[in-house]
């Protein structure tokens, strides 16, 4: 199945009987998107092995070879000829890309010559001003071309930053804070990074990023509080050496497969190659599904999960992976009394401003809603199924989550399907080999 054009629909069939099956989504979008940084900075020629291939990765590379950089790629791999400094001088588009931008930004200011940096619309509006003046405090260089704190930007091409001592807060996104950690090691004085506020935005993709610097062989110290919570990260000037990286399944694309075995009784799926204990934040998925009432069925392969007729509501924090709560609000609607998530205020700044977006097209779909700036109570109504075709905004989080409800809740069709290609251009297809339910 081939999906092109926006202005067409796909259609959900509920599951008129139990499936089993495995699945192998692509390579972690997290995962890729900091090796290719790391790759980048690197002496030398690195391999990544089953990268994912999608808008924001394939963005991130052609960005990177528009600034110098050698990036080459075969069917199950991409190998980048590590530079340490980008040569620059080009101007790079990285269309919705939150992470690839923010990193890009970031690695721009070593380049020898500027580079101007931009994305779409959407992308525009989301926050840089807070990264940029972390960079700026390390003594980079970059101006704004339009609007103040807003894409696009200048960036690199004049002295060089020292790196050194910097305290954040609780930022917008935690993108910056990771791009900071990863550009640290070519920093002549590496980055000691202070957490002044009770906790980091999103810590859970920090500690990913920390473990992706340790992966590499970079000596990062980390200091907690007593409930584990990260209060200073050091990470001194390293060699970066090229490397030869596996790169596991994406844990956010897998949520969407367990979700879907969850919600039809007796279906059981395999997530073939996703650890029980992967770094990845939305690996915590598995455990809210669990919660709601469907059976684990993890092996050594991977994690899985069997489907339940009795689905109850529950009530979670979902702060340390809260793009995975998309999946888990949309079944939430078919659970057996009110589900509230909580910890979602990073979703307001994504692709779409998610908790509005969720609850908007719940209620369409029949639910009672109550939500504010970082949560969503869901009341679910089973007997309101009028036909609903869903617009996810353009959001891929947000079609592929009511895909998965259209399986069990009648009369789900989703608009621009396409929009899946951000994170995973098969997804479509490969919902329809495990259920037979995407028209």
């Amino acid at each position: 199945m081939t999906i092109v054009q926006k202005s067409e629909s796909v259609s959900i069939i509920p599951a008129p009987r139990p499936f089993r099956g495995e699945v192998t989504p692509p390579g972690s979008k997290s995962e890729t998107n900091r090796f290719l940084m790391l790759a980048a900075l690197s002496s030398g020629r690195t391999r990544l092995d089953a990268p994912l291939r999608a808008d924001d990765t394939d963005r991130f590379m052609e960005a990177l070879r528009a600034s110098g950089a050698e990036v080459s790629e075969g069917a199950s791999w991409v190998e980048v000829e590590g530079r340490g400094r980008l040569p620059g001088g080009s101007s790079v588009m990285l269309g919705d890309g939150g992470t690839p931008t923010r990193f890009m930004i970031a690695l721009a200011t070593l380049a020898r010559k500027p580079i101007t940096i931009d994305g779409s619309a959407r992308m525009r509006e989301r926050p840089v001003s807070e990264g940029i003046e972390m960079l700026r405090a390390l003594g980079a260089k970059i101006e704004y071309i339009e609007a103040e704190g807003r894409l696009p930007v200048r960036v690199g091409g004049g002295k060089l930053p020292l790196g050194g001592a910097l305290e954040v807060g609780r930022t917008a996104s935690s993108q910056f804070v990771s791009a900071v950690l990863l550009l640290a090691p070519r920093l002549e004085r590496g980055v000691d990074l202070t957490v002044g506020a009770d906790s980091l935005t999103s810590p859970s993709y920090v500690e990913l990023t920390i473990h992706a610097l340790e992966k590499w062989g970079v000596p990062v110290q980390v200091q907690r509080d007593a409930a584990g919570k990260l209060t200073r990260i050091t990470v001194p000037p390293t060699e970066l050496r090229a490397a030869s990286m596996p790169i596991e399944v994406d844990a956010s694309s897998a949520a969407y497969f367990l979700a879907a075995a969850a919600i039809v009784p007796d279906s059981r799926v395999l997530i073939r190659g996703l650890p029980r204990f992967s770094k990845q934040p939305d690996v915590a998925c598995l455990a809210a599904i669990v919660s709601m009432g469907a059976s684990e069925c993890s092996s050594a392969a991977g994690i899985g999960v069997e489907g339940t007729s009795t689905w109850r509501g529950v009530d979670i924090d979902a702060s340390r992976w809260p793009d995975g709560a998309l999946c888990v609000a949309a079944i939430a609607s078919l659970a057996k009394g009110s589900t509230r998530i909580r910890g979602l205020e990073t979703l307001k700044v994504k692709e779409s401003d998610r908790v509005n977006v969720l609850a908007e097209e719940l209620a369409r779909a029949g639910c009672g809603i109550e939500s504010t700036g970082h949560s969503i109570t869901i009341h679910p109504d089973r007997a309101r199924a009028t036909p609903v075709l869903i617009d996810p905004r353009g959001d891929h989080r947000v079609a592929m989550s009511f895909a998965v409800l259209g399986l069990a809740r009648p009369g789900i069709s989703i608009a621009n399907p396409a929009c899946v290609s951000k994170s995973y251009p098969a997804f479509w297809r490969d919902l329809h080999q495990l259920t037979g339910c995407v028209s």
